[in-house]
């Protein structure tokens, strides 16, 4: 059994701690605030630790005339923080897949992102996480998840390679066992890519 989570005065704490371990002052003035804005701002990008991600994909709309092809939602924003060094990475996600039955709102694409991201991770997990919960809930025929991102912990310290991208693919359902359907899900994100540069 887990151990109950320490209390917010106890995190405010931890956070003195770390100021005076770095070699600051926690009570001159410019820190003096900082315990309690850091352990909001932990509220605010691990808030994916208190969502349950199969609740966003509950409700689908089987109203679509038919609608059988592919689903593309790219370009999906998104921050979260390394595992490892709790340091960010940032990046875009981009989800396809082939309805079976009905579609989800498109915006649950991106709060499934978020619910995953904002908690600590790796990409790799983070891609499978989001690939495997669609799939789970949705069943579609097919499922296609790819996310590029630049990790601070490569770019502010290590080897300290600014603009890097890290790319990771899931697929699932005929995008994993069709080449030609991983082909046409690049392709598609190319051709929007080169519409939007030019």
């Amino acid at each position: 059994m887990a151990a109950p989570p320490p209390s917010r005065a106890e995190a405010e704490a931890a956070v003195r701690t770390l100021i005076r371990w770095a070699g600051d002052d926690p009570d001159r003035e410019g820190l003096v605030g900082t315990p309690e804005r850091v352990v909001r701002t932990f509220e605010e990008v691990y808030a994916g630790y208190r969502e349950n991600p199969a609740d966003l994909l509950g409700s689908t709309f089987t109203d679509v005339g038919g609608y059988e092809e592919m689903v593309l939602v790219r370009d999906i924003p998104f921050h979260s923080h390394c595992e490892h060094h709790m340091v960010p990475f940032v990046g875009r996600a981009h989800i396809a897949y082939y309805p079976a039955g009905g579609v989800v709102g498109l915006s649950k694409f991106a709060r499934l992102v978020d619910a995953y991201a904002r908690r600590l991770q790796t990409q790799e997990k983070l891609t499978t996480q989001i690939a495997d919960t669609i799939e789970t809930h949705l069943s579609p025929r097919g499922t296609a998840v790819m996310i590029e991102a630049e990790h601070m912990c490569m770019s502010m310290r290590g080897v300290q390679k600014q603009g890097s991208l890290t790319v990771t693919t899931r697929f699932g359902g005929v995008f994993r066992d069709d080449p030609a359907e991983q082909v046409r899900f690049f392709t598609l994100l190319r051709c929007g890519r080169d519409r939007t540069a030019g």
